[in-house]
């Protein structure tokens, strides 16, 4: 069996080497998008990458620059339904647009879209469109969603999960997690090991000296609430462009 490695690059950006393959998903690699300011270390080029994964239509998720960085003959882009049009004129060997259910078969690896219960409008009263997480050699990457019994339905299949726990300002809007409910998510599927994403990066310009905390706290309220709600799954907090072997 190939040897795997997930690296976190930073809010919902991990690199995955599974089965011999180099996966990305949500690829957001600059110092800014929009409004929103990294404070956490610029992280390495992954490149070459052989197919990235997005979730949804959100800017923080789906940046147009870090995409044309990535952009490649021999990269292929998953995305929901409706969302390739973003994606026009960038260089990709393929695009494909999936819902929940749906499958792409890699070289080596399947990709499995599963739900996500998180409403995504690229601009403010436009379409709405699907967000999905995805499910590939044993590591689900959930995107951004909010809590859902159903997510039982995973359970089995996962062994590492990757899981947002805030996201990227002093308050949480429908359709995200918040530390406990990202442990309550972990407590459902039952991962062997879960990464906290989705924290730690961003913060909207001007907010750092009130709300500072929210780059450190996060994560480690969530490895408290799985230690008591989940203590059969480890907790593997990484650091930007850190990396945890499954």
């Amino acid at each position: 069996m190939a040897a795997r490695r997930l690296t976190w690059l930073g809010h919902a950006t991990v690199l995955l080497e599974v089965a011999g393959l180099r996966v990305l998903t949500d690829p957001v690699l600059g110092r800014r998008v929009a409004h929103l300011r990294r404070h956490a270390p610029l992280p390495p080029d992954p490149r070459p990458v052989d197919a990235v994964l997005i979730s949804h239509v959100h800017r923080d998720h789906l940046d147009r620059a870090s995409l044309r960085r990535i952009a490649g003959p021999d990269t292929l882009a998953i995305v929901p339904h409706g969302a390739a049009g973003l994606l026009r004129r960038m260089p990709f060997g393929g695009v494909r647009e999936v819902g929940a259910g749906d499958t792409v078969a890699l070289a080596t690896a399947a990709v499995r879209a599963v739900p996500a219960w998180h409403l995504a409008r690229r601009t403010p009263g436009g379409r709405a469109h699907e967000s999905v997480g995805f499910l590939v050699d044993g590591v689900w990457f959930a995107g951004d969603t909010g809590l859902d019994d159903r997510m039982a339905d995973l359970r089995g299949s996962v062994e590492a999960a990757l899981v947002p726990v805030w996201g990227w300002g002093p308050s949480l809007g429908p359709g995200h997690l918040d530390p406990e409910e990202a442990a309550r998510a972990v407590a459902l599927v039952r991962p062997a090991v879960a990464v906290p994403i989705h924290w730690g990066t961003f913060l909207p310009l001007g907010l750092r000296r009130r709300h500072g905390e929210l780059l450190t706290r996060p994560a480690r309220e969530f490895a408290a609430h799985v230690e008591r709600l989940a203590p059969s799954t480890r907790v593997a907090t990484l650091a930007v462009g850190g990396s945890l072997s499954l």
